[in-house]
């Protein structure tokens, strides 16, 4: 893709303009980064620290990396003083998918199994008290940690440790099982709770929902151990979703909620978070691991879908973050361009790359970044999710020359 796109007179000034930017954004990160409260991936120090990495392998410099290093530092000194917040989103859960994430992929030369494995009860309790209080979510509850432990079994060294988080996934997946609901050919979850919200909806977003419990039972089933047991509950969910999809609806095709009385929360917006084009991403990766031509070409029909939709009132989106802005979703139509090399989801990076520009319009904001928040108001961010952290990987991901594997964070690879 970089190859068409930057080969011309236009795209190398398109990248330039891009470098110029993620400077920018580097420069407030290093100012701001200790700033931030919270350890987690996509609230926290974490999610900075991914930053600091992978833009020291795309300058091909050590400089970032230490000051990576350093966040690190920050991140075990936290937790030795007694941070105890475990979600994937805010806390440990999340922070130590990025020590995993970093050895694994050759960024640190740490023994993480060492490190990580005395918050192994710890996390192991916060996500089975999660299960049976059906807080499945993704980025609050019972998902990431799991996603976390997924990340674990795969880059474990000992054999022992390996057998613990095979026991723990397993246990995972049996409570998934005995909060399911059969719904004709289906299963549904119900989110009791979002954020300490008493909530009692059925909610069909990556972020929070069913596309989430699609997502980490692919990622469960690309394993043996887990491949039998995971593949009834999988199949399930996947029914569950597609038999909401309308291809009626004004310019979309899912909703974003249904109600315990069947009513639906209706406009869904294009996005990370919620829509359309999460759930299409994780049904495409279900469809490769199933192994299901049918799916494949379900799911690229809603991608493709989602492709056209361009315009305020059909996207609703206002600003540039990876949550629910113009480059989260430049970084989904990346992520399925690398898939399938389709050139209706190149199309689509480049008008969603260019419009991430087009929204750095706030004198005050991080590199004339800002998040939108309910009631029209706009707040300055770090973070990877809501942030600059996050608009920073997001270049790094066109610019590079190297394919990157951290948005497996977002559950979007």
């Amino acid at each position: 893709m970089r190859e068409i796109v930057l080969e011309n007179k236009q795209g190398q000034m398109l990248k330039q303009e891009l470098e110029s930017k993620l400077l920018e954004i580097d420069r407030i990160v290093k100012q701001r980064s200790l700033d931030e409260g919270h350890i987690g991936l996509h609230t926290g120090l974490s999610g900075v620290s991914l930053f600091q990495f992978y833009l020291s392998k795309y300058r091909n410099t050590n400089d970032d990396s230490v000051i990576g290093v350093e966040i690190l530092e920050r991140i075990m000194e936290k937790i030795n003083q007694g941070y105890e917040h475990p979600s994937f989103c805010n806390g440990i859960s999340g922070a130590g998918w990025v020590l995993s994430h970093l050895e694994g992929n050759g960024f640190v030369d740490i023994d993480s199994d060492e490190l990580l494995s005395g918050l192994d009860d710890f996390l192991h309790s916060a996500m089975i008290a999660d299960m049976k209080a059906k807080n499945y979510d993704f980025l609050h509850g019972a998902i990431g940690h799991a996603l976390y432990f997924v990340s674990r079994y795969k880059n474990t060294r000992s054999k022992r440790l390996k057998e613990n988080y095979k026991e723990y996934l397993l246990e995972f997946i049996d409570l998934l099982k005995s909060n399911s609901e059969k719904e004709q050919d289906g299963l549904k979850w119900i989110s009791v709770q979002q954020r300490d919200v008493v909530y009692n909806k059925y909610d069909l977003s990556l972020s929070h929902g069913i596309a989430g419990v699609i997502g980490i039972l692919t990622k469960l089933h690309a394993h043996e151990d887990f491949r039998q047991i995971t593949e009834t509950l999988l199949r399930g969910a996947i029914n569950y979703l597609m038999g909401h999809k309308k291809e009626n609806r004004s310019f979309f095709l899912f909703p974003n909620l249904i109600l315990q009385n069947g009513e639906e929360s209706i406009p869904s917006r294009l996005g990370w978070c919620y829509g359309d084009l999460g759930i299409g991403m994780r049904l495409w990766f279900a469809s490769k691991e199933l192994n299901d031509k049918p799916l494949a070409d379900e799911a690229i029909s809603i991608l493709k879908h989602c492709a056209t939709r361009r315009t305020p009132d059909t996207t609703m989106v206002k600003d540039a973050s990876l949550c629910h802005g113009s480059y989260g979703i430049a970084l989904m139509f990346m992520r399925i361009h690398k898939e399938t090399l389709d050139s209706d989801f190149e199309e689509a990076v480049e008008f969603w790359i260019q419009d991430g520009l087009n929204n750095a319009i706030h004198d005050d904001g991080y590199a004339g970044y800002k998040q939108w928040r309910e009631k029209d108001s706009w707040t300055r961010e770090i973070s990877l999710l809501e942030g600059v952290t996050g608009i920073g990987l997001a270049l790094i991901d066109y610019l590079a020359g190297f394919d990157t594997q951290w948005d497996e964070c977002l559950m979007i690879s």
